[in-house]
């Protein structure tokens, strides 16, 4: 991965891969727009939230609230806000791959608005994921519940997308073997993880934690993809991709986020290849018919299979189908047939002869598939 830089001529677009493990600064619609089209894997965004916040507010000891109240967080109207959330979406659908992913979080001032210009523009929402905090910030007018989690939209390209990667075996793995859920418990970022300048003070009001972008690269990206960020903040996207051995862009326009940013992803260090390996189960796999069997060497039409009891045998037919007795079909319809089930996985149902062996033909798929990656 190259060395961590920062873009601040947007005048020209970017050549080839110099724009990666950059920081572009300016405007994140007019940087969008200088990157190179299907280029990026997924993209995670963390727009403004539009919190509209009227006045101060304090605690019941009367100290002030240190709350969101920047100028990138106003907005005139919920038209200017739609309007500027469509021209940001419409410039990432334009860099994301055909087989890209994009993460949005927001809270409710806006990510329903957001969620509503996704479908307008054609996304498919994938799913809806939320952030539960172990410590939120409490409510302190007590006119209202304690507003305690925040929520990721995650969307494909279109209904019809096929090859994002979710990297569900790898998840279920570290889940104890179960199925991740679409709600996560993280704490908000506190402690020596906060950013602070010398005063003492947030060096960004709404940094995330780096935990939550861990989750989010391990289940929709693989080592080497491009993770982008269009609004970079205080780098917490780009500090977790480098150190996930992703590569990273991001893109913001305030120079004492960039300067705390840069400063921080130059201390992360890589993890290395062993523990960047991504478990994957069958499904990740790549598809083999049972006639690649047969294409590969290791089937030959007129050779006999049999279930692992021996109970039925079936002969293996020139155009890759079998046959027993009056039945014949694929490997999983005659092994269905032949138990008078609905449905039957051929690949553990039929066995071939190895030696003294009687080995799944599954095994052989495996042997296809090693071939298929040395290739």
């Amino acid at each position: 991965m190259s060395a961590l830089r920062l873009l601040d001529d947007l005048s020209a677009a970017p050549v080839r891969s110099d724009w990666l493990d950059t920081i572009l600064k300016g405007d994140c619609i007019s940087a969008l727009e200088k990157l190179p089209e299907n280029s990026v894997d997924v993209l995670f965004a963390d727009p403004p939230y539009n919190l509209q916040l009227d006045g101060d507010l304090h605690r019941p000891d009367q100290s002030r609230v240190d709350a969101v109240d920047n100028d990138w967080d106003q907005f005139d109207s919920f038209k200017a806000y739609d309007a500027f959330t469509r021209a940001w979406l419409l410039a990432a659908r334009r860099v994301l791959k055909p087989s890209g992913t994009i993460w949005v979080i927001g809270s409710y001032h806006n990510i329903f608005r957001v969620g509503t210009s996704l479908q307008d523009l054609g996304f498919w929402i994938l799913n809806d994921v939320i952030w539960r905090k172990t410590n939120p910030m409490p409510n302190f007018r007590g006119r209202r519940f304690q507003n305690a989690h925040e929520t990721m939209i995650w969307a494909s390209l279109d209904q019809k997308a096929k090859g994002y990667t979710f990297n569900y075996d790898a998840l279920k793995a570290a889940n104890d073997d179960v199925q991740m859920r679409s709600d996560w418990l993280f704490p908000i970022c506190t402690g020596a993880e906060r950013l602070k300048n010398d005063a003492g003070s947030k060096v960004h009001p709404t940094q995330k934690p780096e935990a939550l972008l861990a989750r989010i690269l391990a289940a929709s990206t693989k080592p080497g993809d491009v993770v982008l960020d269009p609004f970079f903040g205080s780098g917490t996207t780009g500090a977790v991709a480098k150190r996930m051995g992703r590569h990273f862009v991001g893109i913001e326009r305030e120079q004492d986020y960039i300067d705390a940013a840069l400063e921080r992803i130059a201390r992360v260090e890589p993890l290395g290849m062993t523990e960047l390996t991504v478990l994957e189960g069958k499904r990740a796999q790549p598809r083999v018919a049972f006639v690649s069997l047969m294409d590969g060497g290791l089937v030959s039409a007129g050779m006999t299979l049999c279930d692992a009891k021996r109970r039925w045998h079936a002969t293996v037919r020139a155009d890759g189908t079998l046959s027993c007795g009056d039945q014949a079909g694929s490997i999983h319809r005659l092994g269905a047939g032949v138990q008078e089930l609905d449905a039957c996985n051929g690949w553990t149902f039929w066995h071939y002869q190895d030696g003294k062996d009687l080995r799944p033909i599954d095994d052989l798929r495996t042997e296809v598939r090693k071939r298929m990656a040395a290739i």
